[in-house]
């Protein structure tokens, strides 16, 4: 089983984003990206000391000069927000502040960068197999934070493979497991996790749900500088095969056609509850997001909830404890 990253979180688009498959001709970047193996040994990464310089001015963004990887942490991450959310249900739940955190499906690290800024004593491990997010985040999200980036360790490994230290925290987020297809590959990974956390440790995944998350269509977002495009191409309700995109379009008209694109199964809520019982998890709380003052968006304040409100598009997390 094998699983490479890059996936949008729910906060800002309320659309999922992507799990990349590499192409067979390595792109420029991914050429880049191979020397970047040399960087991480023994799953430690090998750290480049940050240059300190003028912050530059941001030039006007076109398909040709774009970064497809800081578009997608602009349009679609808040991981303020998420992290926030991590710590606040740890900390009801186990009245103590929670410190190693580890990240599946890592991609970039983004979260991770966002968590070990925390403090002197929070640290984070990441865990993709495709070397070439991983090496544009560790250029760009942990280089610049400079010594606390030594309290990330990056692995180039299957995602059930176990952690240097039990986290106390684990997320699989912007259901970057939906690249699992089968029922049996998600109980084997589920299983991976809760033998893997502390024993006061708990598990989160966000998923993604509601009648237009079937539809096929695109949904443009407006960014500063660019367009975020999120387009669901197809969806076959018999098997929950889903297949998407993420797309960006610039002021002059040029654009960025499938910088993402993702293979995914389409989970349901009541079935992910069922398989992380199944694998052992001794309680599960769903959490949905409440809604914003215009009746219609998400406010991003997710609270406990049973049932949940039948919106055409909504967002929810899963905290399973061990």
């Amino acid at each position: 089983m094998s699983h490479s990253s890059t996936r949008p979180s729910a906060h800002k688009s309320r659309k999922p984003s992507t799990i990349r498959t590499a192409a067979a001709v390595p792109s420029k970047p991914q050429a880049k990206a191979a020397a970047a193996v040399s960087r991480v040994e023994r799953g430690r990464v090998l750290r480049k000391p940050a240059k300190p310089g003028k912050r530059k001015r941001r030039a006007a963004l076109t398909a040709a000069g774009a970064d497809k990887y800081d578009l997608y942490q602009r349009a679609v991450q808040s991981a303020d927000t998420d992290v926030r959310f991590h710590r606040r249900v740890f900390k009801a739940l186990r009245g103590r502040e929670p410190l190693h955190f580890r990240e599946d499906f890592c991609g970039t690290g983004l979260l991770s960068s966002e968590w070990i800024q925390l403090s002197k004593r929070h640290t984070a491990e990441g865990f993709d197999i495709d070397p070439e997010p991983v090496a544009w985040g560790l250029a760009h999200n942990f280089d610049p934070l400079g010594e606390a980036a030594s309290r990330y360790t990056v692995h180039l490994k299957d995602v059930r493979s176990k952690s240097r230290r039990a986290p106390d925290v684990r997320v699989a987020q912007n259901f970057s497991y939906y690249c699992l297809r089968e029922r049996g590959e998600l109980l084997e990974y589920f299983r991976a996790a809760r033998a893997d956390i502390a024993d006061d440790g708990i598990f989160v995944i966000d998923l993604y749900g509601g009648g237009e998350s079937g539809n096929e269509m695109e949904e443009t977002v407006r960014c500063p500088g660019f367009h975020y495009v999120w387009e669901q191409a197809s969806f076959f309700p018999g098997t929950g095969e889903y297949v998407c995109h993420i797309h960006f379009r610039f002021p002059d008209g040029t654009q960025m056609r499938r910088a993402f694109t993702y293979n995914w199964r389409q989970w349901y809520l009541t079935e992910l509850y069922d398989a992380l019982i199944d694998a052992g998890f001794s309680k599960v709380t769903r959490f949905f997001e409440g809604t914003a003052k215009d009746g219609v968006s998400g406010n991003g304040n997710f609270r406990p909830g049973l049932r949940g409100e039948n919106c055409p598009s909504w967002v929810a997390y899963l905290v399973a404890q061990k």
